[in-house]
């Protein structure tokens, strides 16, 4: 029986050759998602493979945690602190558009979700894309995502940030079923059972951003809406349609017959 570490290893491996690539490049970011990934990306292309630590204003125990998955798995590391260049473009962004953000620059973005704090947050992994693109592009390798099933079903990543990647080899698999990966491939107990978060801001997690928990989003997908309390089930709903755009390309007009 092939194991799914081996089914999405071996898949990961066909869409690198189909590209016409060479191997592939993931963001660890401390988190048990990139640490499955990364440890995919090595299982499949072992010797093309390159984990990017790019903190962005980050807390000092996420950049601790990429680092102790990157030396437990021996993988190769490139890190490159894009504080600097966070603060470079949030200030010019600010200034063009008056937008007068207090904080910008700095490790106390406020927690809360107000579109502009919003928008200065999305900087970060925005720039880490463009990171990651980079040395995609020097090395002729592909970017590996990171999102999960239960992440992509609610929009629960950033469009062409986090959400611009070439594959999500966790794409089919819920959160849960993440761990339980993760614990099959020998990723450090204290990343599998560390709060999920996207770093956005200090303090900041996935379930209180969400307003709901894994558990109960996995219940709502495969039970239904009747299976988990009517306002979670609506809070769901109104994720699953508010981010509907980030799960296809750009609309086009028909096309013109002149």
């Amino acid at each position: 029986m092939v194991s799914p570490i081996d089914e999405i290893a071996g898949w990961m491996r066909r869409q690198v050759t189909a590209a016409g690539a060479r191997g592939l490049v993931v963001g660890l970011s401390g988190g048990v998602d990139s640490a499955v990934v990364a440890r995919l990306c090595q299982i499949a292309m072992p010797e093309a493979v390159l984990a990017m630590i790019l903190p962005c204003y980050s807390g000092v125990e996420d950049e601790r945690d990429a680092r102790l998955v990157a030396d437990h798995f021996a993988l190769p590391t490139a890190t490159v602190r894009l504080d600097s260049t966070y603060d470079a473009i949030v200030a010019a962004l600010e200034r063009a558009l008056a937008g007068g953000q207090n904080g910008a620059g700095t490790d106390s973005a406020p927690a809360v979700r107000d579109p502009v704090a919003l928008a200065v947050a999305n900087v970060k992994p925005r720039l880490r894309m463009t990171a990651l693109y980079f040395a995609a592009n020097d090395l002729n390798y592909l970017v590996a995502g990171t999102g999960n099933r239960s992440e992509i079903a609610v929009g629960y990543f950033t469009k062409y940030g986090d959400g611009g990647v070439d594959l999500l080899p966790l794409g089919n698999l819920f959160k849960d079923e993440v761990r339980a990966l993760a614990r099959e491939l020998d990723v450090p107990a204290a990343i599998i059972e560390k709060a999920p978060s996207a770093g956005l801001w200090p303090g900041q997690t996935d379930e209180a951003e969400m307003g709901f928990t894994y558990p109960e989003l996995e219940t709502y997908l495969t039970a239904g809406p009747g299976a988990v309390a009517p306002p979670t089930a609506l809070r769901i709903e109104r994720s699953m349609q508010a981010s509907a755009h980030k799960r296809r390309m750009p609309p086009v007009p028909p096309a013109w017959q002149g």
